[in-house]
């Protein structure tokens, strides 16, 4: 699997906002996941191009990140330009 309790808590500690292990809930945790996610599904859709479920899943991961990261936007714009940086989403 891709995706294990190790991973998870790897990423939520790396860019959570409290910088903890258990901080699941915030946004910069959230977009981090799903930019997880995304770079995965993108590598396999490369080498599946006829699989268009898949390609339906990201695209709403895709939107799911896109309202985070507008929410994030609107609310606090230094912890926005933080995660866009981190994550090099911006190229």
């Amino acid at each position: 699997m891709y995706l294990t309790a190790e991973t998870k808590k790897e990423l939520f500690k790396k860019h959570g906002q409290a910088k903890s292990e258990i901080d699941t809930g915030s946004p910069e945790a959230q977009i981090a996941l799903f930019t997880h996610r995304i770079n995965h599904l993108t590598g396999h859709l490369k080498t599946h191009k006829k699989d268009f479920a898949t390609q339906q899943g990201l695209m709403k991961l895709v939107g799911k990140r896109r309202k985070l990261l507008n929410y994030l936007q609107q609310t606090d714009i230094t912890r926005y330009r933080g995660i866009v940086a981190e994550l090099e989403l911006r190229k």
